[in-house]
This record gives C-alpha cells, structure tokens and sequence, in this order.
C-alpha cells in the first residue's frame, strides 16, 4: 500500500492518505453487486508511481455470476472512482477471484 497521494496546487498541497484511496476502492468495488473485498486489509494493494495508480485486488463473488463481467465491473467502478475523487491516472487494476460464495 502507498503512503498516500499529495496533489499540489497552486494554492498549497492536498494529501490523501493511504487509508482514505483505500476506502475509496473498497466502496467502488462494493457498489458492484455481489463484489467485495475479501480481506480488506490484505486483498487490497493500491501502489503509485509517478501519480499512476496501480490495485490489485483478491475479491470474493457469489456463486453462479459470470466472473469476468464481474471482474470488469469493478475494474471500472474503481478507475472511475480514483480518477473522479482524487484526479488519479489509473495505470492497471488487477483482479483476482479468491473464493466463491453461496457455492
């Protein structure tokens, strides 16, 4: 996890935490049905490099879904969500299916 992001403005600086671009994430990929992370403090991995955002993510999904539409789901709530919220360009967001629910 990145230490957080600081936008500078001519008016002074703006820093979002790690803690705060975490939440951001972990909302986005909530307001996908059925998705969640499935352990927030370790299935949540968001690095930045250069004002690029790179998440890789462990989700747990309900049985019977179609995985990749899920998959893509979340991978656009939360491009939409960090480029949105914290102006941030997102590089690659990485999804991995850990489990199953309801199976």
């Amino acid at each position: 996890m990145s230490d957080g992001y600081v936008l500078q403005e001519d008016g002074g600086s703006i820093d979002v935490t790690a803690g705060a671009l975490a939440q951001i994430v972990q909302r986005a990929v909530e307001s996908v049905e059925g998705a969640r992370v499935r352990r927030p403090r370790r299935g949540l991995d968001l690095r930045l490099e250069d004002g690029r955002a790179r998440v890789e993510l462990e989700l747990a999904a309900p049985y019977g879904i179609v995985l990749p539409d899920l998959a893509r789901d979340v991978q656009e709530r939360v491009a939409d969500a960090l480029t949105t919220m914290v102006d941030l360009d997102v590089e690659a967001i990485d999804v991995s299916i850990e489990e199953l629910e309801g199976a």
